[in-house]
């Protein structure tokens, strides 16, 4: 990317900011304070529309360190494959969204209430249609799950209880329910830099071979993405985040072999494989 910073850079710089810092970058002070009123209202758990506003204020963020690549075919065509294993999910009434970053890293983000990114980096190292199905189903099902909610939830800590959620319904102080929905989206940042539970990661990977089975793929793409991240060089910088974030590619490949076993062989036989877009 040149001169510009890494995604990788990108996203530290925010989960570091302060408070103020990432509200501005947002712009958007009405629904930053509506989200903070509602959620904390909402005591522990958030309704599924706070939930999309909480994906949506997290993708700003992350969309003003790498924006989308300038390729509308290329975000018609992730999207199509996207939402067709979306609806094979639990959420399939979701307002799904997929796109592609411009970034050199090779990672991709599940937002909460929907939003799936798929960096450059990542996209330009898959084989064919069925890997992009892997990938996208891992993610689907971390949303599916509410992984990222959960996490954020419990990097609040406090923030998140039932008991400051009691005196922000009782004020009307604008500055402290503004605080509460800017720490939201901060967390969500976080969440990105600092990864999931490894837990939550192999079951996405498993939960993620289903959903391409059932979009009628060959579930076995996402097992062909793993082995090539297991032979990527380490000093890899494109790599860092991802290697920081998820357990190791060959732990992953070892859980799933052990989980799947030939439970999945007929699928493979007969499930898709199909060109990538923008591939020969």
């Amino acid at each position: 990317m040149n001169a510009m910073k890494t995604l990788t850079t990108a996203l530290l710089a925010l989960a570091l900011a302060g408070p103020a810092g990432a509200f501005g970058r947002l712009g958007e002070a009405g629904k930053l304070l509506d989200f903070g009123k509602r959620a904390a209202e909402a005591s522990e758990e958030i309704s599924e529309q706070e939930e999309i506003e909480l994906g949506e204020g997290i993708a700003a963020q992350l969309l003003g360190a790498a924006p989308l690549v300038d390729d509308p075919a290329l975000q018609r065509y992730v999207n199509r494959v996207g939402l067709w294993l979306a609806l094979q999910s639990e959420r399939p009434n979701l307002p799904w969204r997929f796109g592609v970053m411009d970034s050199d890293d090779v990672n991709a983000f599940a937002l909460p209430g929907g939003i799936v990114l798929v960096t450059r980096g990542l996209y330009e190292r898959l084989r064919d249609e069925s890997e992009l199905a892997g990938v996208l189903g891992h993610e689907i099902s971390h949303v599916v799950e509410k992984d990222q909610v959960k996490a954020i939830r419990k990097a609040m800590g406090r923030e998140w209880t039932v008991a400051l959620a009691g005196e922000l319904s009782q004020r009307s102080d604008n500055e402290l329910t503004r605080r509460f929905g800017e720490r939201a989206f901060k967390a969500g940042t976080e969440v990105l830099v600092k990864g999931l539970d490894r837990q939550d990661e192999y079951d996405a990977d498993l939960a993620g071979m289903v959903l391409a089975a059932r979009g009628g793929y060959n579930p076995f793409g996402l097992v062909g993405v793993l082995h090539t991240l297991d032979a990527a060089k380490p000093e890899d910088r494109n790599l860092a985040l991802l290697f920081s974030t998820h357990p190791n590619a060959a732990s992953r490949l070892e859980r799933l072999e052990a989980s799947v076993g030939t439970l999945l062989d007929g699928y493979a036989e007969s499930g898709a494989t199909g060109r990538l877009y923008g591939r020969p």
